[in-house]
């Protein structure tokens, strides 16, 4: 009876310990560089391309949500995967692709920067996580962001 159970256990933890396989990516998709001993072959992998990698919205008013999208291309030989964008605050929200970008195709990341809050000169960045070696690219967004003045109350009231 107690190996039964443990069968039971083993047989729930094996089921539970899978990889779910995310929508549009198969294994074949992934492309390692390098083996164990340092040598390998990168002339198969992806190859991401921006159009620019920093963007500066200039002169904002506090409160304001701008957004920019980060144009790229996959210059490589394989199919370009993003597992994360991930910005440097919670005011940095990056939405990239969720499919993998074929050979020669274009993509776009997508930012939005909200200034609640903030002042002044801000500087905030994007960790994009890919397949591609370096794995990791950094977008920049910049903004001078300008605190409304308090208007005057109005003098014009009704008798």
């Amino acid at each position: 009876m107690n190996n039964f159970f443990l069968f039971i256990l083993a047989s729930a933890l094996f089921v539970a310990c899978g990889n779910p396989k995310k929508e549009g990516i198969s294994t074949d998709d992934i492309k390692i560089s390098e083996s164990a001993e340092g040598s390998g072959d990168k002339s198969n992998l992806p190859v991401m391309v921006f159009a620019e990698d920093k963007h500066d919205f200039g002169r904002i008013t506090q409160g304001e949500k701008v957004s920019f999208s980060f144009k790229f291309k996959n210059e490589g030989k394989s199919n370009l995967i993003i597992s994360s964008a991930q910005g440097s605050c919670g005011c940095t929200v990056a939405q990239p692709p969720k499919e993998p970008i074929a050979p020669g195709k274009e993509g776009s990341i997508d930012v939005v920067f909200n200034s609640d809050g903030k002042s002044g000169k801000v500087d905030k960045t994007v960790t994009v996580l890919t397949n591609c070696e370096p794995n990791t690219k950094i977008l920049t967004i910049y903004a001078d962001v300008v605190v409304p003045t308090e208007t005057e109350p109005n003098q014009n009231k009704s008798k």
